[in-house]
């Protein structure tokens, strides 16, 4: 993730002062410090760095923190409504149009992966907003430009708007925008042609169908690993276009995340959506409040609720519960519980989204991701009778299954366990609910999951 080395730096800087029963100028200044520091590390913008403490500075003394009964809870607060702020609080989301489309034009250099996240994009609006979306091919010069974003529309199953490579891109656009309003679509997104740098045609160009075809949005994609360029890059688009938002690619990426704390104070455009992946659903709505959230290490509920939802249905969701609860578990839903948590991210990611969760190393992620494998590889070579009786494993059905999946008997009993721990944490949960009283050490006291 872009923020997790300033997310380790801002928590040891602000727990320097949480549970001090008093707040001095002294330790005050020496947590700023800190902060300080690890903006800069992070490549955000000096500016943006110096505005950002003087306010924390001055809300501190408004506040009158030093004399509150716990001033680091307040100076959390504060911090946290800052970096809110310097991400572009209330400005992030998408206006949609009513009665009529809404129209989307994508613009970028060219390299930055504008085509797949029109693809992302069409995905996002179709599968997780239920929009009827049509796509418009207006990148003429590239060569299979076109190829490509009727390849990526078809994975989406939504509609290409092309006329070919000899048409005017504002034919194209204006064509695209009549079929839009004609077939009662929901969102038209014109996939633009970029350049390897800003050029007059190519603002001339993009200028010319945005006067055709008047977007509700205009949006940039940029590349988070680009660091302080993005925000060139944002402001030469900007002062042609009128942007209304950014799309940030690669924010899943070891880039340390600058330009994303930056570019809304620098140009004055928001950040609303962000790329967390290659897949075509690796698209998110931004929100500046969650992100703060993660940064500062208290999780993100709403954004893993949201991911639940997004894979899980929820009467599934029931019928699988009580059957756990009930001890009715069989080795087939573990498998199928098990595909569903990995079908919403890496265990790492979806820790980080969980408040108080323990930061896991590499080491940790690729055993845990290892040991996923091996309970898919093992159940896979059983029959359904052993999947759902697995009482019935004998020494001669563990040999079978081994030679099966290229594992060992240990590999097999070790699976084996986990499902039996597995089975006896729902058993103890279903106690503790009726009894009304949480385990000792909260959920985590019941360990059992299976990796």
């Amino acid at each position: 993730m872009a923020f997790e080395s300033l997310s380790d730096r801002f928590q040891r800087a602000l727990k320097k002062i949480r549970g001090q029963s008093r707040l001095t100028e002294a330790n005050m200044d020496d947590m700023l410090k800190e902060v300080r520091i690890a903006l800069l590390e992070a490549d955000v913008n000096f500016k943006v760095v110096k505005e950002f403490i003087e306010h924390i500075k001055t809300k501190a003394i408004g506040e009158q923190v030093y004399l509150k009964l716990n001033p680091s809870q307040m100076v959390v607060k504060i911090v946290h409504d800052e970096l809110v702020e310097l991400l572009g609080s209330g400005d992030s989301e998408l206006k949609y149009q009513k009665n009529k489309p809404t129209i989307i034009m994508l613009v970028g250099l060219q390299g930055t992966g504008k085509t797949t996240s029109a693809g992302k994009l069409a995905y996002l609006m179709k599968k997780k907003l239920g929009k009827k979306v049509l796509l418009a091919a207006c990148d003429v010069y590239r060569p299979a430009a076109i190829d490509q974003l009727k390849q990526v529309a078809a994975q989406v199953d939504v509609p290409v708007y092309s006329l070919g490579t000899n048409a005017n891109p504002v034919d194209i656009a204006k064509q695209a925008r009549d079929k839009a309003f004609n077939e009662h679509l929901d969102v038209l997104i014109i996939d633009t042609a970029g350049r390897l740098q800003i050029d007059e045609p190519l603002m001339e160009e993009l200028n010319n169908i945005s006067k055709e075809v008047k977007p509700d949005e205009v949006l940039l994609l940029v590349d988070a690993m680009s660091g302080q360029d993005a925000i060139n890059v944002a402001n030469t688009f900007n002062s042609k276009l009128d942007l209304t938002g950014i799309i940030m690619s690669k924010l899943d990426g070891d880039a340390r995340g600058g330009s994303a704390l930056s570019i809304k104070h620098l140009t004055g455009v928001p950040i609303k959506f962000a790329g967390v992946g290659e897949k075509l659903s690796d698209l998110d709505i931004f929100h500046p409040d969650r992100m703060a959230d993660r940064i500062l290490g208290m999780g993100d509920v709403v954004t893993l609720v949201e991911k639940v939802q997004e894979e899980i249905d929820e009467k599934d969701a029931r019928k699988t519960a009580q059957k756990m609860m009930d001890g009715d578990f069989t080795l087939e839903d573990m498998l199928e519980q098990m595909k569903k948590i990995q079908k919403m991210g890496s265990l790492s990611s979806l820790m980080k989204l969980i408040p108080g969760m323990p930061k896991i190393s590499e080491e940790q992620k690729l055993q845990a991701e290892k040991e996923m494998k091996n309970v898919e590889a093992v159940v896979n070579s059983m029959t359904p009778e052993e999947r759902r009786h697995p009482e019935i494993l004998k020494n001669s059905r563990k040999v079978r299954i081994a030679n099966g999946c290229g594992k060992t008997n240990a590999d097999i009993n070790r699976v084996l366990k986990k499902y039996e721990q597995m089975k006896a944490a729902m058993k103890q949960m279903k106690q503790y609910q009726k009894s009304g009283r949480m385990p000792p050490g909260g959920l985590g006291g019941l360990g059992g999951m299976p990796f």
